[in-house]
């Protein structure tokens, strides 16, 4: 296993952490002013246009996409070359990336656009997509069923001529509610009498389409995220059968797909956010003062620091391995470590920005500091993508597949 830099991966971040330093760290308070400013929170702020214009002029663009491309600026980079650039952005989680048009749900869909998307797909959505012009959101959960498996899922998408017809509901649509998402991916049943795992298929659909109505943001943790987790209700929605991506049959393969690269970069992000609030946590230890000394000389305080940096390079370890297999042999013989990064990487934020909250008293728990909403991110994770406990399920499976049942019995 390699797990050493390239020269090209060093450049790019030699080249991210300066764009971080100059212009993303300064911009956060410029972000929240704008935002509060405003009024609405939804609002697009002008800061993140500014910064999307920087990131172009630093060819730090698209830095997820593997395919290379001058037009788009996506150097193809590799797996492995990515998980250190995504863990800097994820120090920044509420611009960084999207400032350099790698957030998530929009680096899923235009894979999925760019895998199984038709010319009229990649022409009227990708393209703009890649040029950051427009957002997109993917609907696939429902609140009716368990969506942790797939196979639940139960809008409708009825043939009628050369059209398709969606009745349901969807809820937390990441990104529907961006001021600039103009296209759904959604995720629905065909063929309810086909095999379990063929029932499903994914169209592309307009998020102005009638009978597409968004009902509301879903608050998380009580923060209203700009970019929205919409709840959509789909009611004779109609659109045109060259919607369709890939064939009928294939909603299902299109998901796991997607969700294989969409799983590490949140991983990576979360490496991000841990190493984020250790900064703060030390930061704050170091300048309190508590019974004539700073906090930092309790040993408790030293112990949560210590092992804050034991676990996040434990963490970091296991997500370069998973890279460089993804890389390698491919996401579906890697599919264990996805998982295993999947559960361990936001558990691993989620202890780091617990003990910083800690540390900084009642003024982590406030919107005066980055770090309620950092634990309410990383919170969530545990449920975006699958929950821990399907992941731990995939794993077990295999796990148990190594030793049969007699060998206990030898």
């Amino acid at each position: 296993m390699e797990f050493a830099p390239s020269p090209r991966a060093l450049e790019y971040q030699e080249k991210l952490l300066d764009f971080m330093d100059q212009h993303i760290y300064p911009a956060e308070s410029v972000y929240a002013a704008q935002m509060a400013e405003s009024g609405d929170a939804n609002f697009h702020p002008p800061i993140l246009e500014e910064l999307k214009t920087e990131a172009r002029k630093r060819g730090l663009w698209n830095l997820f996409h593997p395919y290379e491309s001058e037009e788009w600026g996506s150097p193809g980079l590799n797996n492995l070359d990515y998980a250190p650039l995504a863990e800097i952005m994820g120090r920044s989680p509420f611009i960084a990336a999207e400032a350099m048009n790698c957030n998530a749900p929009d680096t899923g869909n235009m894979e999925v656009l760019q895998l199984f998307g038709t010319e009229e797909h990649k022409d009227k959505w990708l393209k703009p997509l890649l040029a950051g012009e427009i957002r997109s959101a993917f609907a696939m959960t429902e609140p009716s069923v368990a969506s942790s498996d797939a196979t639940n899922i139960q809008l409708r998408i009825d043939s009628d001529g050369d059209d398709y017809v969606l009745n349901g509901r969807k809820w937390f649509a990441t990104n529907a509610l961006h001021a600039n998402c103009k296209v759904l991916v959604v995720m629905g049943k065909t063929d309810v009498n086909a095999a379990v795992h063929r029932q499903q298929s994914m169209l592309v659909v307009p998020l102005d389409t009638p009978g597409v109505t968004i009902v509301r943001g879903v608050p998380v943790f009580g923060f209203r995220d700009r970019e929205g987790h919409a709840e959509i209700l789909f009611e004779n929605a109609r659109v045109p059968k060259t919607a369709l991506l890939a064939g009928e049959g294939d909603g299902f393969m299109i998901g796991q797909a997607r969700l294989g690269p969409g799983r590490i970069h949140h991983c990576m992000r979360s490496i991000g956010a841990a190493e984020r609030a250790l900064d703060l946590m030390i930061a704050r230890a170091q300048n309190r003062v508590t019974f004539g000394e700073p906090v930092a000389n309790r040993s408790n305080i030293q112990d949560w620091i210590a092992e804050a940096r034991i676990e996040i390079e434990m963490i970091r370890l296991l997500t370069l391995k998973t890279a460089w297999l993804m890389d390698t042999v491919g996401n579906q013989k890697a599919r264990t470590e996805i998982a295993a990064i999947k559960v361990a990487g936001p558990k691993v934020a989620l202890k780091v920005i617990d003990r910083a909250i800690q540390v900084h008293g009642g003024a982590g728990v406030t919107d005066d500091f980055l770090l309620a909403h950092f634990w309410a991110l990383q919170r969530t994770l545990r449920l975006v993508d699958g929950p821990d406990e399907v992941h731990k399920r995939t794993i077990a499976q295999v796990e148990l597949r190594r030793i049969s049942p007699e060998w206990n019995r030898k």
